[in-house]
């Protein structure tokens, strides 16, 4: 035994040093499909009625720099109990909006795309949300103690199946912090829901001065599954972490199933809110 172990750095060390050509791998690339972005969130406190959704076409991998825009589709959503048709009118950006859209909270609606000579649809219900009761900052719930925490304050509703997706958004950082969670082991209860940025996603902590936007989302159950996937696999791949895979949302190809959309058309009443952090000993509320 000891006589291997004695030899394996040398092996390593040999290998490394040998390993100097340079390899190109050809990354094949998949067809391209149309992305679509039809989040209709209706903040607590608003009319709703200004809505967006957005369309492009997916890149690859490795093309960071490229965002192909789509323009020239018919979007239109359709509440599903009186018909009424609300029209996204295209703004030649790959966005399309409307300013007459009339949310009703548990109503079903149902999004029809018509591009490139195909029609896309897709169905979904409009998701209540709970009130935002308290903010407040702390180090004691995180993974690590001396760093800064933002806790979210909410009581879940009695009524069972409540579904969330929280957006944390530092001003001035250049992307949001998504998290999702379910009411299945706290449901009637009081919540406080705490969120760090996560140090080995080279993201700094939080500090004084920070101003953090919050936003929790009612979304439906299979909206859940969607995103639960989606988030994980943001995280990366490692070892105790989930394969990558095709995620399908609920936008359905009615005219070639083969070439169907990424994304998903997602009805949400959403609560926002913005909290600064302050200097503090252990905990300041």
């Amino acid at each position: 035994m000891r006589t291997i172990v004695k030899y394996i750095p040398i092996l390593i060390l040999a290998a490394l040093t040998s390993c100097t050509d340079v390899v190109d791998v050809t990354v094949q690339e998949g067809p391209e499909r149309l992305v679509v972005e039809a989040s209709l969130d209706w903040e607590k406190g608003t009319s709703g009625n200004v809505q967006t959704i957005r369309l492009r076409q997916s890149t690859p991998f490795f093309d960071e720099d490229n965002i192909i825009d789509v323009t020239g589709a018919s979007v239109t959503v359709t509440d599903d109990s009186n018909g009424n048709r609300f029209t996204f009118i295209d703004q030649n950006n790959g966005a399309y909006q409307t300013n007459s859209f009339q949310p009703v909270l548990g109503q079903s609606y149902s999004l029809r795309i018509e591009y490139n000579g195909e029609v896309y649809t897709a169905q979904e219900t409009m998701t209540s949300v709970t009130n935002i009761t308290d903010i407040f900052q702390s180090r004691e719930e995180g993974f690590e103690l001396d760093l800064l925490e933002v806790n979210v304050v909410f009581t879940d509703p009695e009524t069972e199946g409540d579904n969330y997706l929280f957006k944390f958004q530092r001003q001035g950082d250049l992307l949001p912090m998504l998290e999702y969670a379910e009411d299945e082991f706290v449901n009637g209860n009081e919540i406080e829901w705490w969120f760090e940025p996560e140090d080995e996603d080279n993201i700094r902590p939080f500090e004084a001065g920070d101003i953090v936007d919050i936003e929790m989302f009612g979304i439906s159950r299979a909206y859940y599954n969607y995103v639960s996937i989606l988030i994980d696999q943001i995280g990366g791949v490692g070892i105790f972490e989930t394969t990558p895979v095709t995620v399908k949302g609920n936008v359905i190809n009615q005219t070639n199933s083969d070439n169907y959309a990424f994304g998903y058309f997602r009805l949400s009443e959403v609560d926002r809110a913005s909290y600064t952090f302050v200097e503090d000993t252990i905990n300041a509320k």
